[in-house]
């Protein structure tokens, strides 16, 4: 009975964490129009769109990665149950390859929402840099797609690998100040957070089937301790993107004048009541009498790392703000 009250009174605590973090983090989350309001800077035609299908691409890559990451830890666990949970990594390929090649056909229109197919020059996109990226993502999430299903799952390791690299490229254009740099951050940034929030994920996944408590708590710990390294990297490459796009001399200026730096601010708050909810976690995972209540907070932290990849979508579709 202990036990169920505790359970119920963490479920408590986690929604209240969840429910503070969206109240501040609300207005820039409303989407671009808000975050663009008094800033003087131009909404681009489909930036709501392009927002959504960049937090598609961003959550089919997290899953596969993180099944792949997750069942590695499984594996390691002394005394582990065989039963593992049914893979859900040729379902988000098939919808990663639907959001690339949505993107694909924006680029394929100049940047512009098509208006139908006859809008669309698929020739084009192999004369231009953002167009060779983005038929390499689309036919990287194909290739995943197939990978998954086939009897080596493990081979689509290197097709979700061209996409990030890809996506890495693709964020930082050549005539930015030095693009290699950006997009080294940005690709670590993303094999981070692909490990964290997919590896959580199916961590919990696998911990329904399990069902006992030492081979569960094992894969907890085993998960947090890699987690934390993961975070640290997540934090500090996405502080240096920021600063490199944002100054210090004038970022915090730009964190309430610019739509970027308004939603970075919302990315921000919620990564710390993210941290909140894992340090929560962790603690239970090391102190508490049944290792596994740790599994509400860790809950809980996924639902908020969803809404992060959301935020991360739309951060991606808005203007960067000018080095000044």
């Amino acid at each position: 009975m202990k036990t169920g009250v505790g359970v119920d009174g963490g479920r408590r605590r986690a929604v209240g964490v969840l429910v503070l973090v969206g109240v501040g983090a609300l207005v820039p989350l409303l989407g671009p129009a808000p975050a663009l309001r008094g800033t003087g800077e131009a909404d681009a035609p489909g930036t709501g769109g392009i927002a959504l299908l960049r937090a598609v691409l961003f959550a089919a890559l997290s899953i596969p990665v993180g099944e792949l990451f997750a069942r590695r830890l499984a594996r390691s666990v002394p005394g582990a149950p065989p039963a593992v949970p049914r893979s859900w990594s040729t379902a988000a390929n098939s919808v990663g390859f639907v959001a690339a090649l949505g993107l694909a056909s924006v680029v394929a229109t100049g940047n512009l929402v098509p208006a139908g197919l006859a809008d669309i020059d698929v020739g084009g996109l192999y004369d231009s840099r953002d167009g060779k990226l983005a038929l390499l993502e689309v036919n990287a999430f194909l290739a995943a797609a197939l990978c998954a299903a086939s009897g080596r799952p493990g081979t689509q390791v290197w097709p979700l690998a061209a996409v990030m690299v890809a996506e890495a490229l693709r964020a930082h254009p050549t005539t930015e100040y030095s693009p290699l740099i950006g997009s080294g951050l940005t690709l670590v940034h993303l094999v981070c957070a692909s490990l964290w929030v997919g590896g959580l994920l199916h961590a919990l996944r696998t911990l329904r089937l399990w069902r006992r408590a030492e081979a569960g708590a094992a894969l907890l710990g085993r998960y947090a301790r890699v987690a934390a390294v993961l975070l640290a990297a997540v934090t500090a490459t996405g502080a240096c993107s920021s600063l490199r796009r944002m100054p210090p001399g004038t970022i915090l200026e730009q964190l309430t004048d610019t739509a970027y730096g308004r939603v970075l601010l919302a990315k921000v708050i919620l990564m710390a009541g993210v941290a909140a909810l894992a340090l929560w976690a962790r603690i239970r995972l090391a102190r508490a009498r049944d290792p596994l209540t740790a599994c509400s907070p860790a809950r809980a932290e996924v639902y908020a790392l969803g809404v992060v990849v959301v935020v991360s979508g739309l951060l991606t579709a808005l203007p960067v703000p000018i080095r000044w």
